[in-house]
Protein backbone atom coordinates (compact mmCIF):
# COMPACT_ATOMS: atom_id res chain seq x y z
CA UNK A 1 0.00 0.00 0.00
CA UNK A 2 1.56 3.59 -0.95
CA UNK A 3 1.33 6.15 0.98
CA UNK A 4 -1.03 7.83 -1.25
CA UNK A 5 -3.24 5.09 -0.40
CA UNK A 6 -2.73 5.49 3.22
CA UNK A 7 -3.55 9.54 2.96
CA UNK A 8 -6.67 8.69 0.44
CA UNK A 9 -8.56 6.52 3.61
CA UNK A 10 -8.19 9.36 5.93
CA UNK A 11 -9.68 11.69 3.07
CA UNK A 12 -12.46 9.73 3.52
CA UNK A 13 -12.75 9.05 6.82
CA UNK A 14 -12.80 13.05 7.36
CA UNK A 15 -15.13 12.97 4.86
CA UNK A 16 -17.32 10.21 6.49
CA UNK A 17 -17.56 12.59 9.36
CA UNK A 18 -18.12 15.61 7.41
CA UNK A 19 -21.67 13.82 5.93
CA UNK A 20 -22.58 11.48 8.36
CA UNK A 21 -22.06 8.91 5.75
CA UNK A 22 -21.57 5.16 7.41
CA UNK A 23 -21.28 3.67 3.95
CA UNK A 24 -17.57 4.78 3.77
CA UNK A 25 -16.80 4.11 7.48
CA UNK A 26 -17.75 0.60 6.34
CA UNK A 27 -15.70 1.20 3.40
CA UNK A 28 -12.99 1.56 5.56
CA UNK A 29 -12.95 -0.44 7.79
CA UNK A 30 -12.09 -5.00 7.83
CA UNK A 31 -15.22 -6.74 8.60
CA UNK A 32 -12.34 -8.09 12.13
CA UNK A 33 -11.32 -4.60 12.72
CA UNK A 34 -10.72 -2.91 16.35
CA UNK A 35 -11.08 0.84 17.24
CA UNK A 36 -9.79 1.81 20.90
CA UNK A 37 -10.95 5.69 21.34
CA UNK A 38 -9.46 7.10 23.36
CA UNK A 39 -6.27 4.47 23.76
CA UNK A 40 -6.70 2.79 27.09
CA UNK A 41 -10.68 2.21 26.89
CA UNK A 42 -13.15 -0.69 26.13
CA UNK A 43 -11.54 -1.60 22.74
CA UNK A 44 -14.37 -2.41 19.98
CA UNK A 45 -14.48 -5.58 18.09
CA UNK A 46 -15.80 -6.36 14.67
CA UNK A 47 -17.77 -3.61 12.17
CA UNK A 48 -21.29 -4.11 14.22
CA UNK A 49 -19.42 -2.98 16.81
CA UNK A 50 -17.18 0.05 15.46
CA UNK A 51 -20.81 1.08 13.45
CA UNK A 52 -22.25 1.57 16.94
CA UNK A 53 -19.34 3.93 17.97
CA UNK A 54 -19.41 6.10 14.65
CA UNK A 55 -22.84 6.13 15.14
CA UNK A 56 -22.74 7.92 18.32
CA UNK A 57 -20.00 10.06 17.62
CA UNK A 58 -22.37 10.92 14.43
CA UNK A 59 -25.45 11.48 16.11
CA UNK A 60 -23.04 13.90 18.91
CA UNK A 61 -22.47 16.24 15.75
CA UNK A 62 -18.92 15.25 15.55
CA UNK A 63 -17.09 17.26 12.85
CA UNK A 64 -13.14 16.58 11.60
CA UNK A 65 -10.14 18.95 11.04
CA UNK A 66 -7.00 17.82 10.06
CA UNK A 67 -4.50 19.67 11.56
CA UNK A 68 -1.16 18.44 10.28
CA UNK A 69 -0.12 16.12 7.28
CA UNK A 70 -0.44 12.54 7.91
CA UNK A 71 2.30 10.34 8.49
CA UNK A 72 3.11 7.04 6.37
CA UNK A 73 5.20 4.45 7.38
CA UNK A 74 4.94 0.62 6.90
CA UNK A 75 1.24 -0.76 6.91
CA UNK A 76 0.13 1.98 8.62
CA UNK A 77 -0.94 6.25 8.69
CA UNK A 78 -0.79 8.27 11.73
CA UNK A 79 -2.90 11.82 11.89
CA UNK A 80 -3.39 14.40 13.58
CA UNK A 81 -7.11 16.43 13.76
CA UNK A 82 -9.50 18.18 15.68
CA UNK A 83 -13.28 17.09 16.30
CA UNK A 84 -15.23 19.74 17.49
CA UNK A 85 -18.54 18.21 19.31
CA UNK A 86 -21.21 19.83 21.60
CA UNK A 87 -18.97 23.06 22.75
CA UNK A 88 -15.88 21.45 22.86
CA UNK A 89 -12.80 20.65 20.79
CA UNK A 90 -10.36 17.61 21.03
CA UNK A 91 -7.01 17.04 19.57
CA UNK A 92 -6.62 13.65 18.47
CA UNK A 93 -4.14 12.03 16.40
CA UNK A 94 -5.10 8.50 15.52
CA UNK A 95 -3.29 5.83 14.06
CA UNK A 96 -4.82 3.52 11.14
CA UNK A 97 -2.79 -0.14 10.22
CA UNK A 98 -4.02 -1.49 7.23
CA UNK A 99 -3.75 -4.91 5.84
CA UNK A 100 -3.01 -6.21 2.44
CA UNK A 101 -6.49 -5.30 1.38
CA UNK A 102 -6.07 -1.75 2.15
CA UNK A 103 -8.72 -2.23 4.47
CA UNK A 104 -8.41 -0.50 8.06
CA UNK A 105 -7.62 -3.72 11.13
CA UNK A 106 -6.96 -1.71 13.95
CA UNK A 107 -7.49 2.43 15.02
CA UNK A 108 -6.55 3.89 17.97
CA UNK A 109 -7.24 7.89 19.16
CA UNK A 110 -4.07 9.34 21.07
CA UNK A 111 -5.80 11.90 23.75
CA UNK A 112 -6.71 12.48 27.25
CA UNK A 113 -8.34 15.46 29.19
CA UNK A 114 -5.52 17.74 28.48
CA UNK A 115 -6.40 17.49 24.72
CA UNK A 116 -9.66 18.75 25.43
CA UNK A 117 -10.55 22.38 25.19
CA UNK A 118 -14.31 24.25 25.72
Amino acid sequence: MQAADKIAVVEKYIQAFANNDMNLIKEIYAENATVEDPVGSEVRHGIAAIVEFYQQAFGAGAKLELTGPARCAGHAVAFPFCVSVTGMKIHVIDLFEFNIGGKVTSMKAYWGPENITV
